[in-house]
């Protein structure tokens, strides 16, 4: 026997036909001497009905005892539901199948936890799912997450190949790139002492592909990143990872929107309207304080440093005459915020080096601060203008350098955000999304601490052509051919034009990032080989495809939509990992471990 239809295909237009069903006893219903078990298998659910009038007597004891999520296969009548009884919450819900037999194929043990319900399972543990994840996968949430995550997939192939791309897997076993994030070491049994590193990205093979003449080049590709996770963050992830030759910025930013119409049309059949907008990342810190800006709401950040030039409130005077500024932001109707949200807010700045948090509340008509006595009234007035500022509003200050005020209530900017949408006072369309461009990032940054430059994106970003002349003059103002893809406030994924030129290159590796002559060689020497014999201008972009299904899927975390994620602190508690090797192993790989002494 095998089944004719799958749980979600029965329509009235199937009554009376004879059909076979298998699948996991989603529930059980005992009612009025029958016996009614809701069917699921991967395409949805339907009901069965067990009527005693109608089996053997052992047949029905049988189901009368079955487990949720036992494996069976019926076989029976497809019958239209009668009145009152259909289920609109299901596809199936008009009909219904009278069981003529019933086959157990396994029987399930008590469950950790329900799955049947999703209130009760959202409050389970998240390390119990974890530890039961073909469980929870079960779930129709998790099963509907992981259908989208492979529909996307599809369709980011689909089109990249209409656009001529051809698809090739870059190794997973690379040379160690120390800068940037921290990276897994495998060591190497065949020359004790070496070590192989898991990539973190396909960068560096992407841009010897271009030399190599492929000119369109992606990969949906494994990476790994030894640091330290957040919700958004797993060490081993997914990136869509692209590369094209003879191209221009413009290229990439049609490219990118085309893929991404694409995708949210198969996952949501949503059409989602182009070109998108464009900002520079001078304009994202100084509006929304932050470079991946969630454009969905207001609460903009608002210029006061001439206003306070020379004001009484000596600590924002002080600010303008040191060079800082004076920028603030209007959480409108938060002036009841609470003792503990004002001393959040105020940890916020702290932890950006602020020395603490200057704010005003507007309530019963008057202005509440201790920073109020000092305003003049034209300095009241231009707050009122340039804040719109009314009965219940909080006003929150930075004095600082520029960037570093941005960045104080760009932080304090989510977090209101975050209150008022717990609240209920603030809410978004599902459906909407906020796509936008963020362009013009600095090439360079400095580490006062090390007394050096790095690269802001990576060594590999070309300079805007018409900046080069200042990388020696003013590295500060040169800008990269760099761009963010932002949507809703996440960034899913950067890129850049590559430096095609070996002298350039160079120039960069050691006279701008100060790295040493022979260590250029070592770590990047077989790149600038290949770029003395025809490297054509190129550029790129990755997409982090785990971010993508997480937004697309509607969750906060990518754990949601990874079928076997590891924990916050890097386990897999599925199957116990990771564990010690064995002495042979050990032996064999000719290494010794030192383990720390037990914690007292």
């Amino acid at each position: 026997m095998k089944r004719t239809h799958h749980c979600n295909e029965l329509r009235p237009a199937h009554a009376g036909a004879n059909v076979i069903l298998d699948g996991w006893v989603h529930s059980r219903r005992d009612l009025g001497g029958l016996i009614f078990i809701d069917l699921r298998d991967r395409e949805g659910r339907t009901q069965t009905v067990f009527d005693p009038s109608e089996l053997p007597p052992a047949l029905f004891d049988q189901a009368s005892h079955l487990r949720s999520e036992s494996v069976v296969r019926v076989s029976g009548t497809v019958r239209i539901r009668p009145e009152g009884t259909r289920n609109d919450k299901i596809a199936t819900g008009e009909v219904e199948v009278l069981v003529r037999s019933l086959e157990v194929l396994n029987t399930a043990e008590v469950l950790p936890f329900s799955i049947d319900d999703p209130e009760v399972a959202n409050k389970v543990n998240e390390e119990l799912r974890l530890q039961y994840r073909y469980l929870d996968l079960r779930r129709p949430e998790m099963a509907r997450n992981l259908r989208t995550r492979s529909k996307v997939a599809i369709a980011t192939r689909r089109y990249l190949d209409e656009q001529g791309f051809l698809e090739v897997e870059t190794p997973t076993l690379f040379k160690s790139t120390p800068e940037g994030a921290r990276e897994f070491l495998v060591p190497n049994r065949r020359d004790p002492g070496t070590f192989y590193a898991l990539p973190q990205s396909p960068q560096q093979f992407k841009q010897i592909l271009m030399v190599s003449g492929v000119e369109r080049y992606f990969q949906l590709a494994r990476c790994y990143r030894d640091e330290d996770l957040r919700a958004d963050r797993q060490p081993e992830f997914t990136q869509v990872d692209i590369e094209m030759s003879f191209i221009e910025r413009e290229d990439i930013y049609a490219l990118v929107e085309g893929l991404l119409k694409r995708v949210w049309k198969a996952a949501m059949d949503l059409d989602i309207p182009a070109p998108f907008k464009r900002i520079s990342f001078h304009e994202a810190i100084n509006r929304w304080g932050i470079d991946k800006p969630d454009t969905r709401f207001g609460m903009e950040l608002v210029d006061f440093t001439e206003t306070f030039r020379a004001s009484a409130f000596k600590v924002f005077a002080g600010a303008v005459a040191s060079g800082g500024v004076v920028k603030a932001i209007n959480a409108k109707g938060m002036a009841g915020a609470t003792q503990g949200q004002i001393e959040t807010m105020t940890d916020h700045a702290k932890s950006l080096g602020a020395k603490g948090l200057a704010y005003i509340k507007v309530e019963g008509g008057e202005w509440k601060s201790p920073i109020v006595k000092f305003f003049t009234q034209a300095e009241k007035d231009a707050l009122v203008s340039g804040l719109a500022i009314e009965e219940g509003d909080l006003v929150l200050f930075a004095a600082d350098p520029w960037l570093n005020a941005c960045e104080i209530l760009g932080k304090i900017r989510l977090y209101c955000a975050d209150v008022l949408r717990s609240q209920g006072r603030l809410s978004f369309d599902p459906r909407r999304f906020d796509f936008l461009w963020v362009v013009d990032f600095p090439l360079l940054s400095f580490d006062k601490e090390m007394n050096r430059w790095y690269s802001s994106h990576h060594p590999f970003t070309a300079p805007v052509a018409e900046d080069i002349p200042l990388l020696k003059q003013d590295p500060r103002q040169v800008r990269g051919q760099h761009y963010d893809i932002v949507v809703n406030g996440v960034e899913l994924g950067g890129g850049s034009i590559r430096i095609h030129q070996p002298d350039v290159q160079r120039t960069i590796f050691e006279d701008i990032l100060q790295i040493p002559p022979d260590e250029t060689r070592l770590r990047f020497g077989y790149m600038l080989e290949a770029f003395k014999y025809g490297a054509p201008p190129h550029g790129g972009i990755a997409l982090g495809f785990d971010r993508l299904c997480a937004m697309l899927c509607g969750t906060s975390s990518i754990r949601d939509v990874i079928a076997f994620p590891k924990t916050a602190k890097g386990t897999c508690l599925m199957t116990d990992s990771p564990s010690p090797a064995s002495a042979r192993q050990l032996r064999d790989l000719h290494l010794e471990v030192k383990t720390a002494p037990p914690k007292a």
